[in-house]
């Protein structure tokens, strides 16, 4: 299996895994606080993000990090590898309304 094939099963998984914490995901995206950042994490749009906020953001980032290591691992490419092919993936997710960076880092409303 070539890695592009493999990182795609892994993303599998990641969306398996990011499920447990979609209603929160969602919720935080649907009021504009929260978007798919260029790096492959989520990120706050708004500035300072509430403490309730940041730790959403810290706990699916983390989350999201030992996914890519281990994506990562398992197919040969490197992290920053997965990281944006997760971030193409999650663009292409995003439901309407809902923020992403660009490759210039501004945000966009889909």
């Amino acid at each position: 299996m070539d890695i592009v094939k493999k990182i795609f099963a892994a993303f599998a998984l990641i969306m398996v895994v990011q499920s447990a914490w979609a209603i929160d995901i969602r919720d935080a995206k649907a009021q504009g606080l929260v978007g798919e950042a260029n790096t492959g994490y989520l990120a706050a749009i708004q500035t300072p993000a509430s403490a309730e906020v940041r730790a959403l953001i810290a706990e699916v980032n983390q989350k999201r990090r030992e996914e890519f290591e281990r994506t990562a691992q398992s197919t040969g490419a490197t992290v920053e590898q997965v990281a944006f092919r997760f971030y193409e993936l999650a663009i292409q997710r995003t439901e309407a309304g809902n923020y992403y960076q660009d490759a210039s880092g501004a945000w966009k409303k889909k």
